[in-house]
C-alpha cells in the first residue's frame, strides 16, 4: 500500500506508466491507493494496461492518467507510418544535412542513421516568405498540384508540410494543408501549428516526427479509449502536464517522454512535502535510468533528441542512460566486463524471473548478492529462482578470469558507474554541487542501488517514497493540465516597443484560452506564465527568462548563473516569447502520520545474508508496510515492499519519515 490520502470529490482515477519490463498502476478510490505491476507487452502495450486496469477496476469505472512509450518506441526502433515531407523548392535535403554536430568527434567510423523521411518523399512546393514574413515568391499552385497528385497516388500515411520562415507568415503552409485535406484523409502536420518558430532543422525534425508517429498514436489511443468505454483518457505529456487523448493524437510528439516525466513529477513533489526543495530524481527501472536536476522547480528544456532525432519541444529536462534492472551483462571483445544497453525487457526478463532468460542482468547480481529477497518480489507472487543465476554468474566468471563475487560486484559496479555519470552530467557539468541535493530514487531498481551512488557522489541523504516503484504512475496522478504555446519575434529588446510584445502575447494566450475551454477547464483555475527567450546580439542560443518589468537585468542574472559573466553593456534581443498554460487538476492529497518510536524490530520478517565488498554479511529484511513513522534502523538490511526493494549498506541507516518514506543517511 501506499501512504493514506485524501481523494477530491471521490473521483475513481488510475495512472497508468507503460515501461520496458512492467506495466505500472496507481489506483486512487475512495479508501485511498492501491498499486499493481503487471509485465509489459510490448507487441501490443494496451493489452497490459487493460489487463491490470481489469485487475484494478472489475467492473467499476475510472479515469485514466497514461504515459505512453508508443510514440518513443516508433521512432527508436524506426517504426513510423510511412510520411511524406512537403517543404520549400530547394531545401528538400535539410533533414539530411542537418547540424554541423559530431556526438563523437574522434570516432572515424561514425554511421549516421538515415533520416526519418527518404530522399524520394521530399518533396519541394515553389515558393519562398522571407525572415520578416514578406511573400518574396507567390506560392506556384501548379507545383502543389502535382505534389498532391504524388501524395494520392502513395501509399503514405501522414504528411508533413514545412515551409521556409512559415513561423513568421504560415499563410502559404495553410494552404497547402487546405488543399491536401480535401484529397488526402491520412494525417498532417504542419509546423506552424507544431513548432511556431525559427530554426529550419529542428522545426522540420519536430514536425516530421509528429507526422512519422501521429497515426500510430491516434490508432493506439482510439482503441484504447473504444476499449475503456465511458472512461475520461488523458495522456502524460513530455512538459510534465496531461491533456486529452484527442490533442495528444494531433500532437504525438508532445508524448515522446511521457513516462519519464511522469516520474520527474512524482519525485519533485515527494521530495518537496518531505521538506527538500534541491532534489535529483533517480529512477532506475528494467530498461533505462533516468535522472533529472530540481533546484527548487522541476528542470525544463527545448532541446532534445529522441535517437538522432532532434525535437524542439518543451520537455522536462531528464537525462537518460541504458542502465536498468534488465542490462544485460557480457564480456567485450577486448576482454571487459560491460552492462547494457541491451536489455532482457520484459520478455524474457532477468534469468531470476524464470521466463527464459540466459544472460545475467544487474537484477541477478543483485540477487546474487543477496541484495534481493526471492520471496519477496512482488509481494512474494513472483518467487525468483537462484540456480539458474548462479549458473549464468559462474559461466561469466570463468571468460572474465574472476570468481563469481567478484563477477556480481563488478556488473553492479559498472552499471553504479554509467548511472553516476548521468548524475554528473545534470548537477557538476551544470554548475551545481550535489552535496546540495537529497536523491529521490524510484522505479523498481533503484532503491538497490541509490545508497552507492550517493555516497560516490556525497550526496547527503537518499530518499525513497513509499510505493517507489510505481512513482511515475503516482507522478501523473500529480500533474496538471499543461500547454506551451509559442512564437517567434527576433527583435531587438531596446527597439521593440512594448505594445506590439504585449500583442504578441495576448495573440499566443487567446489560443490557450480556446484549448483550455475545450478541456473543460475555466479561467478561475487557469495560469498563464509568460517568458522571452534571449540572447545578446550576435550568440548562437538564448536563455529562457520570466516576462517583467526588470526583463534585461533578469537575463543578465540567468547568464551570470548559466555562463559566470553578463555584459550589461552589450544589446539584447527577444528570440520568442512563450506562454505556459497551467490547469489545475484534481489530485489526491497524501497525508501524514505521526512519529512514534525508533524500535524497528516489529518489521523484522527474518535474516539473510548480504554481501558487501567482497564480505558476507548476516542481515535483516524489512517489511515496509509494517514500519512506522520515526522507526530507525542500521545497515545492512534490505527493506522489501510490493513494487521495490532497498538497500542500506554496512556504512549507512535509515528512518521511516511521516510520509512512510525511507530517508538513507550515512553513519556518523
Amino acid at each position: 500500500m501506499l501512504p493514506r490520502c485524501k481523494v477530491s470529490d471521490n473521483t475513481l482515477v488510475v495512472g497508468v506508466d507503460t515501461g520496458g519490463t512492467f506495466t505500472d498502476f496507481v489506483f486512487v478510490h475512495e479508501d485511498g491507493l492501491k498499486i499493481h505491476k503487471e509485465p509489459s507487452t510490448p507487441e501490443n502495450p494496451a493489452k497490459a494496461v487493460l489487463t491490470g486496469l481489469q485487475h484494478l477496476l472489475g467492473a467499476r469505472e475510472a479515469d485514466i492518467v497514461h504515459g505512453s512509450t508508443v510514440a518513443t518506441n516508433a521512432i527508436l526502433e524506426r517504426k513510423g507510418v510511412r510520411t511524406i515531407l512537403i517543404t520549400t523548392a530547394g531545401f528538400e535535403d535539410v533533414l539530411e544535412i542537418g547540424r554541423q554536430i559530431r556526438p563523437a568527434i574522434y570516432d572515424l567510423n561514425v554511421q549516421k542513421q538515415p533520416p526519418l523521411i527518404p530522399e524520394a518523399d521530399r518533396l519541394g512546393a515553389i515558393e519562398r516568405v522571407g525572415p520578416q514574413g514578406d511573400v518574396v515568391r507567390p506560392l506556384d499552385n501548379k507545383s502543389v498540384d502535382r505534389i498532391l497528385d504524388s501524395i494520392v497516388e502513395s501509399d503514405a500515411e501522414a504528411v508533413a508540410i514545412c515551409l521556409l520562415h512559415s513561423y513568421a507568415n504560415p499563410e502559404h503552409e495553410r494552404h497547402i494543408a487546405a488543399a491536401l485535406r480535401e484529397r488526402f484523409a491520412g494525417f498532417i502536420s504542419t509546423s506552424h501549428e507544431v513548432l511556431p518558430e525559427f530554426r529550419e532543422y529542428e522545426r522540420c525534425t519536430t514536425t516530421v516526427v509528429n507526422a512519422y508517429v501521429g497515426p500510430i498514436m491516434h490508432r493506439y489511443l482510439s482503441q484504447l479509449s473504444e476499449d475503456l468505454g465511458g472512461a475520461k483518457l488523458r495522456i502524460m505529456q513530455s512538459n510534465g502536464g496531461v491533456l486529452s487523448a484527442s490533442a495528444a493524437s494531433a500532437f504525438a510528439v508532445q508524448t515522446v517522454l511521457s513516462g519519464p516525466a511522469g516520474g520527474a513529477v512524482g519525485g519533485h513533489e515527494i521530495g518537496r512535502l518531505a521538506g527538500f526543495d534541491n532534489v535529483i530524481t533517480f529512477d532506475m527501472g528494467g530498461t533505462s535510468t533516468d535522472v533529472c536536476l530540481c533546484p527548487g522547480e522541476i528542470g525544463r528544456t527545448v532541446e532534445s533528441s529522441i535517437g538522432d532525432t532532434p525535437i524542439r519541444v518543451p520537455v522536462i529536462d531528464i537525462h537518460t542512460v541504458g542502465a536498468g534492472g534488465g542490462s544485460i551483462a557480457h564480456r567485450d571483445p577486448g576482454g571487459s566486463l560491460r552492462v547494457g544497453p541491451r536489455s532482457a525487457g520484459a520478455q524474457p526478463g532477468p534469468i531470476c524471473y524464470d521466463r527464459g532468460g540466459t544472460a545475467p542482468t544487474v537484477t541477478d547480481a543483485n540477487l546474487f548478492l543477496g541484495r534481493l529477497s526471492p520471496d519477496h518480489f512482488l509481494g512474494g507472487q513472483l518467487a525468483l529462482v537462484t540456480e539458474p543465476v548462479i549458473a549464468a554468474i559462474e559461466t561469466l566468471s570463468k571468460e572474465l578470469r574472476l570468481n563469481t563475487v567478484e563477477t556480481a560486484q563488478g556488473i553492479l559496479r559498472v552499471a553504479n558507474a554509467t548511472m553516476e555519470r548521468a548524475i554528473r552530467v545534470i548537477s557538476l557539468e551544470r554548475g551545481h554541487d550535489p552535496r546540495d541535493f537529497t536523491l529521490v530514487c524510484f522505479g523498481g531498481a533503484g532503491g538497490m542501488h541509490a545508497a552507492d551512488l550517493a555516497r560516490s557522489l556525497n550526496i547527503p541523504r537518499v530518499l525513497v517514497p513509499k510505493g517507489a516503484g510505481t512513482l511515475s504512475a503516482l507522478g501523473m496522478l500529480l500533474a496538471d493540465f499543461v500547454r506551451d504555446y509559442s512564437k517567434t519575434l527576433l527583435a531587438s529588446t531596446a527597439s521593440l516597443e512594448e505594445t506590439a510584445l504585449l500583442n504578441a502575447f495576448a495573440e499566443l494566450e487567446e489560443r490557450a484560452r480556446v484549448e483550455y475551454e475545450d478541456e473543460g477547464l475555466t479561467e478561475e483555475n487557469v495560469t498563464l506564465e509568460r517568458s522571452c527567450d534571449m540572447r545578446y546580439i550576435g550568440q548562437g542560443f538564448e536563455l529562457a527568462v520570466p516576462f517583467g518589468e526588470s526583463l534585461q537585468e533578469d537575463f543578465h542574472e540567468a547568464h551570470e548563473r548559466r555562463y559566470g559573466y553578463a555584459d550589461k553593456t552589450r544589446a539584447t534581443e527577444i528570440v520568442n516569447i512563450r506562454v505556459r498554460t497551467v490547469g489545475k487538476t484534481p489530485r489526491p492529497t497524501l497525508e501524514e502520520r505521526p512519529s512514534g518510536s525508533s524500535d524497528s524490530s516489529a518489521a523484522v520478517v527474518r535474516q539473510t545474508k548480504m554481501t558487501f565488498d567482497g564480505v558476507e554479511h548476516e542481515a535483516a529484511i524489512y517489511d515496509h508496510d509494517l514500519l512506522r513513522p520515526g522507526n530507525t534502523l542500521n545497515g545492512p538490511a534490505l527493506v522489501v515492499e510490493y513494487s521495490t526493494t532497498t538497500v542500506v549498506p554496512p556504512d549507512f541507516w535509515c528512518r521511516v519519515d511521516e510520509l512512510d518514506n525511507l530517508l538513507l543517511e550515512p553513519m556518523p
